[in-house]
């Protein structure tokens, strides 16, 4: 079998998996996903990921995920396809129903894993413009991966048409918040900083994990502080990326501050 992918209980090849063309997560962006790192044949955290995910359908009112069906399946799934290093993403729908806003009841979710091999490259340094889109720090879906991610693709198109390679979203307070795919992470006087949940960042899985250790403290940056930064990294469940500017501000690679970062997200 080439290219498995699980859903809904079954393990097939992916060109004979199917959604229903009534799934709600087609139609609306109505349900959650979580990509997670796979190193040496495991999942890497899965019981943070998987916590984030069931508090998401507690936001979304979705019936909770059997998380064991869940640990199970990504088991199973992984041993299918051998992947050993790479990534695995779950996505999480309401399922099927009739047209209109309105779930209806009961709720059937449908569940996708696949998974994906990892880059072959390292992820090179990048180019941020700071996006006219906001991120909504006060709505509920500031805080959950949701499959509604139309505001990031935009942003992140308008980046690209202007020769940059992401877009910063600022907080509708005018306060740093995060890139379209990462949490942003600044260096400032050897201290990392990063913008507080309050400001509207995804409580990502890295860096609840650098905050816990106490490398990383939470600050509101304002576009004005930037230039006051020494660094700056993109951080998410895959990846460290060094950002070398910032609209016009020129950031430096500081290849200690990186490599304790990385030693802790990433360990051998």
């Amino acid at each position: 079998m080439t290219d498995p992918v699980w859903l809904d209980g079954t393990i097939l090849p992916l060109e004979k998996a199917r959604i229903a063309p009534d799934d709600r997560g087609l139609l609306l962006g109505d349900g959650l996903f979580e990509t997670m790192r796979v190193a040496s044949g495991k999942v890497c955290h899965p019981d943070r990921h998987l916590a984030r995910l069931a508090e998401g359908c507690r936001t979304l009112m979705l019936p909770p995920p059997d998380l064991s069906l869940l640990q199970q399946a990504m088991t199973d799934l992984l041993e299918a396809s051998a992947l050993t290093n790479g990534s695995l993403r779950l996505t999480i729908t309401r399922g099927c129903g009739p047209r209109g806003v309105l779930p209806t009841s009961p709720v059937r979710p449908t569940i996708l894993i696949r998974t994906a091999p990892a880059a072959q490259k390292p992820s090179t340094p990048v180019r941020l413009g700071t996006s006219r889109y906001r991120k909504d720090e006060k709505s509920p879906l500031s805080s959950v991966k949701s499959l509604a991610c139309l505001p990031f693709i935009m942003a992140r198109m308008e980046a690209a048409a202007s020769g940059l390679d992401d877009a910063l979203l600022l907080a509708t307070t005018g306060a740093v918040a995060e890139s379209t795919t990462a949490n942003i992470l600044f260096l400032m006087h050897d201290t990392f900083l990063t913008p507080p949940l309050q400001d509207g960042p995804l409580p990502g899985i890295a860096r609840s994990r650098l905050c816990e250790s106490g490398l990383l403290r939470e600050t509101s940056v304002r576009p004005e502080d930037i230039s006051s930064m020494t660094a700056a990294w993109l951080v998410n469940a895959l990846s460290l990326t060094p950002v070398i500017s910032i609209d016009s501000h020129s950031l430096s690679f500081s290849p200690h501050a990186d490599t304790r970062l990385r030693q802790f997200l990433f360990p051998v």
